[in-house]
């Protein structure tokens, strides 16, 4: 796993979204088209105004999301949400080319098989997508691969649902889709996740988090997650 150690959280979101762009911007010369999935956070949010704002073929791009909350849409507890209020208000993305997940309907297990379908429209069957953005919670989960869940057992399925986890059940994918991506995105910051980023880094797997693929994984934190004290 490639580290980067930026000053701050500002600095983390800019160094984000340039190697977002950078990755769509070479995927789709390459292949023709970029995929990638999003998670939720207050940097990412950052990371996502200013990547809306950069110069990328966003008619080219297909937008996905790593996890999300079982909720009504709009709801501040959505990722998309804030994907809204980010990205999508700035980006010139397509209708057809931005995938939330479809939490809201009653039947889960078919809305699940539905978010696959279009996982492998977009990247291949297995769907392989192009960067996997991830962040680090204080308890070790990452995208809404919690301590404890059965999901973090699922191993022959790449989108799941989740027990209640923060009041909420949520869909996610799962390690076998995010360790297949061709990019691993972390982005973590704040001194609160100093401890379980150096458990991250060790390659800690009893920790969710530890159990994602590192091959092709950069981690970008700020020095206050990194355990610096200035």
């Amino acid at each position: 796993m490639k580290v980067e150690i930026l000053s701050d959280a500002d600095a983390v979101a800019a160094r984000a979204a340039d190697l977002i762009a950078s990755d769509a911007r070479a995927a789709i010369a390459a292949h023709g088209t970029f995929t990638f999935a999003v998670s939720g956070g207050r940097t990412p949010w950052e990371m996502l105004r200013l990547l809306g704002e950069m110069e990328v073929p966003w008619h080219e791009v297909q937008l996905f999301q790593v996890d999300e909350r079982l909720a009504p849409t709009g709801d501040p507890d959505r990722n998309f949400t804030h994907i809204g209020e980010t990205l999508l208000s700035r980006a010139e993305l397509p209708l057809n080319r931005i995938h939330p997940m479809p939490v809201e309907e009653t039947d889960l297990p078919a809305a699940v098989a539905r978010y696959v379908e279009k996982l492998s429209a977009a990247a291949g069957s297995p769907p392989v997508l192009d960067l996997v953005h991830l962040g680090l919670g204080t308890d070790g989960h990452t995208a809404s691969l919690v301590p404890g869940d059965p999901v973090l057992d699922v191993v022959d399925a790449d989108v799941a649902v989740t027990g209640v986890y923060q009041n909420r059940r949520r869909m996610t994918l799962t390690y076998a889709s995010i360790n297949r991506a061709r990019r691993i995105l972390w982005v973590v910051t704040g001194a609160d996740k100093a401890a379980m980023l150096e458990r991250l880094r060790a390659g800690d797997k009893s920790i969710p988090a530890g159990r994602v693929d590192q091959a092709r994984a950069v981690l970008l934190a700020d020095r206050a997650a990194a355990g610096h004290r200035d």
